[in-house]
Order: C-alpha cells, then structure tokens, then sequence
C-alpha cells in the first residue's frame, strides 16, 4: 500500500497551523520515501479553508516527486468548469504531470450549504449532476480542439485550450462519502460501505479512481467490486484504475489520549461533536501498535493506500513523526 499526507489548510483559519507549518509538512512528506502523495481539503463558503488550487500550486513549486490532489474537490460543481479546466491544466504542467483531481458534489445539509449553493446561482438538487458535466467539460477540453461542447447545463462554441495537462488522461477520481450514510456508513442494511450504489456505480462508469473514507474492509472490497462490475458492464477498461481511502490519525502511547486530542481537533475543525466510535471508524487513533493493526486490516480488499489528516490540536511534524517512525515500519 501507498501513503500520503493531507494538509489542514481549514487549520489556518481555525489557528491550528501557519503557511510555513504546511508547507514544512509538504517538504517532509517529499522527503520522506515510505510517502507518495499530498492531498488538500477544498470548501468554497461551509467550512471554509485555504484555497486548495493555491496551495497545490505552492507544494508544486517546492517538490518534484509526490502526487498531488484535493481530497476531495468540493467546489467542483459550483466552479465553471472552462475556468477550472484551464487552471488544472497549469498545475499538471507546473508539477511535471503529478496531478490527481478527486471530486465530489460537496452537498450536504442545512441551511447554509444551501446558501453557498444559491450564491453561486446553482439549485442545491443540481450539484451533482453538474459535478457529472464538469467531468465531461474539463475532459473535452483536454483532448478536443476547435470543437463545441453541448451538455445539459453549458454549451459553448469551438475554442481550444492550452495548455493542456502534462498527462494523457490527466486522472479525474470521484470520491463518495460513507460518512454521510449514517454514524456508522451503513446503508440498505449493509455496514462499512463506501457510498450508495448509485454513487459507486457512478463511478465505475465515470471516474479513474475512487476516493473513500470511513469504510470497513470488506464494506471497501463490495464497494470495489461493485465499482469494478459496472465498468465492466460500460465496456471501460479498468486497468490502472486507482483508489486512495482517506482517515485521520493521531498516535500517542494511551488510546485514550489520542481519541481525546483527536475529537478535541475534529470537533473544532469541522463544527461537530464526534464519538470515539465514529472516529475509529474514520481512521487509525491510538498507539503505534494499535494504529498500525487498523492499517494492516485492509490487505486483501483492495485498497491501494491511505492518505492520512494529522488530527491533533498539537505539533503536527510531531504526528508525522510517529506516523513515519513508529507505525508505518510495523506494517508487513
């Protein structure tokens, strides 16, 4: 399995952490050889946070070797896509071809991600169908010249852009939430999933990898299997077709301090009041041992690796610290 970082850019409006901080972790994690990627968080109005675009494109220019991505791209479908094609284009060629773009529709519920869906002029129902068309936007972009696009929501004329992405397909993952299923990521009876089968085989049918979070192992190997079975039905040929679950950590030597320090941070940075059992469910918290095991239950399902958040009101390098030298050997 392949391991990377995601960076709290919600923190330096929260006061958990500085540009530099960010930036220090993205060097490190390009340091470090046991890691291969650095993921973003992206919101535009509900939990907002440093803008992910801007901050890929600093780590690019400061690295050579790790993927990069959001994780996931929550303003996608509120973005115009001919704007965002062109952006993500320039940062496939500023980092050498070392983009992933992981989308999501970003919806969720109340009064104010209804607002910031209403500002940008775009009814909360069609987020995720725009989310399906900016995929398609951004895609004709890329490959196509002097062609017009028709879709449901945008049309326009034959234009070319350049640049265009270093890569060829330039990787566009979709990313489905089991969070939002329930506490526990069940749906229709069944526990651990990583999202409805309707947005799984989506993106088997759509996508070039998927992005989870929150999932059992057997919950990730159905939801791969399901995935894996509607590309097929497609007539798509799944080969290289990546995946990533993302989690939290905090690694301490008493369980119970890292789900305390843990909680503390999450219910700060997103607003909530989480249990101990939901954030086990979310990712490794615990001591060496202990976080090393629940990494070690995934061999076998399928996934292809984790990117792992630092969720400690503390020393973030210190957390990255214990994750590279303490828990990460330990694994077979």
């Amino acid at each position: 399995m392949k391991f990377g970082i995601t960076l709290s850019n919600r923190g330096i409006l929260l006061g958990l952490t500085t540009v530099p901080k960010l930036l220090a972790l993205a060097d490190a994690v390009e340091a470090c050889s046991l890691l291969d990627s650095v993921w973003v968080g992206d919101a535009l109005f509900v939990n907002q946070r440093l803008d992910a675009l801007t901050l890929l494109a600093a780590i690019a220019g400061r690295t050579n070797r790790v993927l990069l991505g959001p994780g996931c791209m929550g303003s996608f479908a509120l973005r115009d896509p001919r704007v965002f094609a062109y952006e993500w284009a320039s940062l496939d060629v500023i980092s050498g071809g070392r983009t992933i773009l992981a989308v999501c529709s970003g919806g969720g519920a109340g009064t104010a991600w209804d607002a910031e869906t209403e500002a940008m002029g775009i009814p909360p129902a069609e987020r995720r169908k725009r989310m399906i068309e900016n995929i398609a936007v951004l895609r004709h972009l890329w490959t196509q010249d002097d062609t017009p696009f028709e879709g449901t929501f945008l049309r326009f004329g034959p234009v070319t852009m350049l640049p265009k992405p270093v890569q060829s397909p330039c990787p566009i993952w979709l990313a489905t939430n089991a969070g939002r299923l329930g506490p526990s990521g069940m749906s229709d009876g069944r526990f651990g999933m990583g999202g409805s089968d309707f947005a799984l085989r989506r993106a088997g049918r759509v996508a070039d990898g998927w992005m989870t979070h929150s999932v059992t192992p057997e919950g990730f190997r159905r939801s791969l299997d399901l995935i894996e079975a509607e590309g097929r039905a497609a007539g798509r040929d799944l080969t290289g077709f990546g995946n990533i679950v993302t989690a939290v950590v905090n690694i301490q030597d008493d369980q119970g301090a890292a789900v305390s320090d843990a909680q503390r941070y999450l219910n700060l940075y997103y607003g909530a009041n989480y249990t101990a059992e939901r954030l086990h469910a979310w990712g490794p918290i615990g001591t060496p041992a202990q976080c090393a095991a629940w990494i070690e239950r995934f061999r076998g399902s399928g996934c292809q690796g984790f990117t792992f958040r630092l969720a400690t009101m503390g020393d973030a390098m210190t957390q990255f610290r214990r994750l590279v030298e303490d828990v990460l050997p330990r694994l077979s």
